[in-house]
């Protein structure tokens, strides 16, 4: 699970793990801590690594908002619709779905909103190149079901 607090921007493409973990995003990611958002910190490398791309960084992060999550977990549930939670002392403490409505995903109601869009986008982008069968559907005239809350 990535820090919620990361803005991944770049998808590594070089192996750096001696034994890769199994990376929340789908990958290694470059990127940005907004933990602060007056204050943007791109960390190094591999604070990046350890901390930004696995989360579950409570007490070894002194910029993590305190009482905030410490992780975030995404899953597809459908070609239209993700599922998030974000965690807290790996416990679950909020979570809810996202629609992949015409190639973007649409913004929940919560704090986190930015980041999880920007988080999901990366995790449906990598989810989408590993796994053929997992595309987001498009409206063009289809009769696929509408993903928005009615």
């Amino acid at each position: 699970m990535p820090c919620p607090w990361f803005l991944p921007v770049t998808r590594l493409t070089t192996d750096e793990w001696i034994h890769a973990p199994r990376l929340p995003l789908g990958a290694e990611f470059r990127g940005v801590c907004k933990a602060r958002p007056d204050d943007p910190l791109v960390p190094p490398d591999a604070r990046q690594r350890e901390l930004c791309n696995c989360g579950y960084a409570r007490g070894r992060c002194d910029r993590l908002p305190q009482g905030s999550a410490d992780a975030v977990r995404f899953s597809v549930v459908s070609e239209v619709q993700i599922v998030w939670v974000l965690e807290r002392n790996h416990a679950p403490a909020e979570f809810g779905t996202l629609a992949y409505f015409d190639g973007r995903i649409i913004a929940p109601s919560c704090a986190a909103a930015p980041l999880l869009v920007e988080q999901a986008e990366a995790f449906v982008r990598i989810q989408c190149s590993a796994t053929p069968s997992v595309q987001p559907t498009s409206r063009d005239g289809d009769d696929a079901p509408d993903p928005r809350p009615a």
